[in-house]
């Protein structure tokens, strides 16, 4: 059984909630604060020179997820948000119950509102900003629809957070 507590941390600025699940794959440097039932899955990076990083309660960091800071802007994301595999965040700020999909870039002091969608490899521009309730898609990303979407936001945000606890219990299956 892998000892899941194991996490790779550089100086005293990284804050951890005891609740989280924090793979020990995931790289995590600066000032970073990581809330209460959060994931961080396999091949994480978190880089913070500047700013900080503030991931919220609940959120799922999922697999090779890059989150940095701007240069002139911290990466903040809210709760019970999914930020899919391979997701770059730079420098952005992601409101409560996002989805954000696979492969998607977020950059520089672009602000995704709470409930929104941002649709898969989309590529939401520095300064872009959307609205709560949004679906945004493209390269560049734009506003398709509104629409609340937190309830299946928020379902699928509790699915990751009990397989964190599986993964923390040392189970890899949700059957």
């Amino acid at each position: 059984m892998i000892e899941i507590k194991a996490v790779f941390t550089r100086g005293h600025d990284v804050i951890i909630a005891d609740t989280a699940f924090i793979h020990p794959s995931a790289l995590i440097y600066g000032k970073v604060r990581i809330g209460a039932g959060a994931s961080v899955f396999p091949y994480v990076v978190m880089r913070s020179e500047a700013h900080e990083i503030q991931i919220g309660a609940r959120t799922n960091i999922q697999d090779f997820v890059m989150v940095h800071v701007g240069n002139f802007t911290p990466t903040i994301v809210g709760d019970d948000c999914s930020i899919t595999h391979h997701v770059t965040l730079h420098g952005c700020e992601i409101g409560d119950r996002c989805l954000i999909g696979i492969n998607s870039t977020i950059m520089d002091g672009a602000k995704i509102g709470a409930n929104s969608i941002v649709a898969e490899h989309s590529l939401v521009r520095s300064g872009q900003e959307f609205p709560p309730n949004s679906v945004i898609a493209g390269s560049p990303a734009r506003l398709i629809k509104e629409r609340d979407c937190s309830d299946a936001n928020l379902m699928n945000a509790r699915i990751y957070e009990q397989i964190a606890r599986g993964y923390a219990n040392g189970e890899d299956r949700l059957v």
